[in-house]
C-alpha cells in the first residue's frame, strides 16, 4: 500500500467513526476530497460535462462512503482503493452525458437547408410581420411568471440561484455570452452550458411545442 492510499484509508477509518451530518464528518469528507484532488489521480477528461459529472462523483462519495443511501451497498475498503471506486463511478456518469447528448442532438429541431443550427426555440421563430416578437413576449412571460414553480425549483447543485429562470431568461434575446454568466455566478461556463442543456433547455422547448411555436416531432 502507497503513502497516498494509506493516508486514505486512514482518514476514511476516522470519518466514519462519526455520526452522519456532523461536523467531523464533513471534516472528514472534506480532507478526503482534497486529498484526491490534490493526488491528481482521479479519471480525468477534457469534455465539457466532466465539472457536473466530477461534481456527482464528490456528492456519491459523501453519500456512500460510511453507509449506503444511494448505492446498493457502502464503500468497502477490502475490494478496492476509494480512488478506483470513485473512478468506475465517475466513468459511468460521463457515460450517461454522452448518451444524453447524443439523445439531445437527436432530438434538435433540424435547420433549414443552409441556415445555421440553433439551440432555441425563439432562434426557430417564423420570420414575418409582428408574430416573431409576440412570441417572444409570450416566452418572456411564461418564464418569469413560472407557473408551477419549476423553472425556479431546478437548479445547479449548491447554487439555489443559477436555476432554470434565470438561465433562460438571459439566454433569451438580448442573450448573455456564457462567459459574463461564468463570471458573474463563479461557475465554469461549461457547467452552466451543461446544466442548461440537460435542464432548461428541454423545459423551454416543451413550453414551444405546447404554443406550437415548435415542431413536436
Amino acid at each position: 500500500m502507497d503513502e497516498l492510499s494509506a493516508k486514505l484509508r486512514k482518514l476514511i477509518e476516522d470519518t466514519c467513526k462519526h455520526p452522519p451530518k456532523s461536523l467531523e464528518r464533513q471534516k472528514g469528507l472534506t480532507a478526503i476530497i482534497r486529498a484526491i484532488e490534490q493526488s491528481g489521480r482521479l479519471w480525468q477528461e477534457n469534455i465539457p460535462d466532466y465539472e457536473d459529472a466530477l461534481q456527482q462523483t464528490w456528492l456519491y462519495l459523501c453519500r456512500n462512503l460510511c453507509e449506503a443511501n444511494t448505492a446498493q451497498q457502502p464503500y468497502d475498503p477490502n475490494r478496492s482503493s476509494v480512488i478506483t471506486w470513485l473512478d468506475k463511478y465517475l466513468k459511468r456518469r460521463l457515460q450517461d452525458f454522452r448518451i444524453e447528448a447524443h439523445n439531445q442532438k437527436a432530438r434538435t429541431v433540424q435547420p433549414i437547408p443552409g441556415s445555421e443550427e440553433t439551440t432555441d426555440p425563439v432562434d426557430n421563430l417564423p420570420a414575418g410581420s409582428d408574430r416573431p416578437l409576440a412570441m417572444l413576449e409570450e416566452t418572456m412571460e411564461w418564464v418569469k411568471t413560472d407557473p408551477d414553480g419549476e423553472l425556479r425549483r431546478v437548479h445547479i447543485n449548491g447554487y439555489p440561484e443559477v436555476n432554470c429562470q434565470v438561465l433562460i431568461l438571459r439566454c433569451l434575446p438580448p442573450r448573455t455570452p456564457w462567459k459574463k454568466l461564468s463570471e458573474e455566478f463563479g461557475l465554469p461556463t461549461s457547467t452552466l452550458n451543461s446544466f442548461y442543456r440537460r435542464q432548461c433547455w428541454p423545459r423551454l422547448r416543451k413550453f414551444g411545442e405546447s404554443q406550437g411555436y415548435l415542431n413536436g416531432d
